[in-house]
């Protein structure tokens, strides 16, 4: 009779024990389980951030050593002129400014969309256009379409037409941080064309039509095709 009640008590504190055990690890799993999906809705979360386009856009103006940088002022001898009378700094230029300001790898440009073509009429040239988004330190900072009109006569390959859209993107979208600011104002335009280009009368070959076009003064090169000099002016 003892032996029969000290089984039975045994089977019953064993089945409590198990139960408790139970409780414990469901609590347990519960526990995980919900801190595992918090950890995954944190990731989700990061992911949806960095996937925002306009990240970080006007949060705050950069360091003072980075705009000292950007806002410096242009080196006259690093501008080139274009045969249309615009002057430009080469896309070299740019990305050593932003190299130095926000250091390799603190800056990049993302395109946006696909390449479009378009087909000239007249001249047999082929426009290519792109958008890009500039990002400095990890923060949406600009915006820009760049665009490259290239003939196939000239020998210019197809991906580097696209690398061309892809500086001239790089360039606008530099203007919205001052890099070079002086290119956009007329009174520095017309003094450095005054002192550093002159206009030569050149002909088209393809549709004899005839104007004027722009270099620097030490630039004896001739111009890319259609275009050949008929007449320099006095």
């Amino acid at each position: 009779m003892a032996t029969h009640v000290v089984r039975s008590a045994y089977r019953s504190l064993s089945a409590s024990f198990l139960r408790s055990c139970s409780r414990t690890v469901a609590v347990r799993r519960a526990t995980s389980s919900s801190q595992e999906e918090e950890e995954t809705d944190k990731k989700i979360s990061n992911v949806q951030s960095t996937e925002d386009p306009y990240h970080g856009i006007s949060a705050q103006s950069f360091p003072d050593k980075c705009t000292s940088v950007l806002l410096a002022g242009v080196n006259e001898q690093d501008v080139e002129i274009k045969a249309d009378g615009m002057i430009y700094l080469p896309e070299i230029k740019y990305r050593r400014i932003l190299n130095r300001a926000f250091g390799p790898g603190g800056w990049a440009l993302m395109p946006r969309g696909e390449t479009l073509h378009f087909q000239g009429e007249n001249d047999g040239g082929q426009l290519i256009t792109r958008e890009y988004a500039l990002y400095c330190l990890g923060r949406f900072t600009a915006q820009a379409v760049g665009e490259h009109t290239f003939y196939s006569k000239n020998n210019l390959s197809y991906g580097k037409a696209c690398e061309s859209a892809k500086s001239n993107a790089l360039m606008r979208c530099c203007k919205d941080l001052g890099v070079a600011s002086e290119l956009w104002d007329p009174q520095f335009v017309r003094e450095w064309r005054g002192g550093h280009a002159s206009d030569v009368w050149c002909e088209n070959v393809r549709s004899k039509e005839k104007k004027k076009l722009w270099r620097r003064k030490d630039n004896g090169e001739a111009f890319p095709y259609p275009w050949k000099e008929v007449q320099r002016t006095k």
